[in-house]
């Protein structure tokens, strides 16, 4: 097995529910992300999977975030969008496009500071 691993990033705001804190109130991050899939086998090339296709594929889902107000999007309807709940969407939203006989996505890690993150695998 052979471990790829690509950085993104995206800026957004969102503000947390049913939490009491400084954070229940409306701000923003400049989130990082990284994901991480798994290929069984190389192709021709050399390749588990072009590091171009897993930066595109991720790139048409971080557009949808991207400096948006995250409590709008529908799949953060009644929960707050924090980043272990981030990194679950765009784990899925990944797995969805991704996933095939050969490439699994295994983790999405969302850090919301350089020093905090989530990840999500199953």
């Amino acid at each position: 097995m052979y471990k790829l691993t690509i950085r993104t990033s995206f800026a957004a705001a969102h503000n947390l529910i049913n939490y009491q804190g400084d954070c229940e109130n409306l701000h923003g991050h400049n989130w990082k992300v990284d994901v991480t899939v798994t290929a069984r086998e190389l192709d021709k090339a050399g390749l588990g999977i072009d590091f171009k296709v897993l930066k595109s594929e991720a790139g048409v889902i971080i557009k949808e975030l991207d400096h948006k107000y995250l409590n709008e999007n529908p799949a953060f309807q009644n929960i707050s969008p924090s980043s272990e709940y981030i990194s679950r969407y765009l784990y899925h939203r990944l797995s969805e496009r991704l996933n095939n006989d050969n490439i699994k996505v295994e983790s999405v890690a969302v850090w919301e500071s350089d020093n905090a993150s989530a990840c999500y695998y199953e």
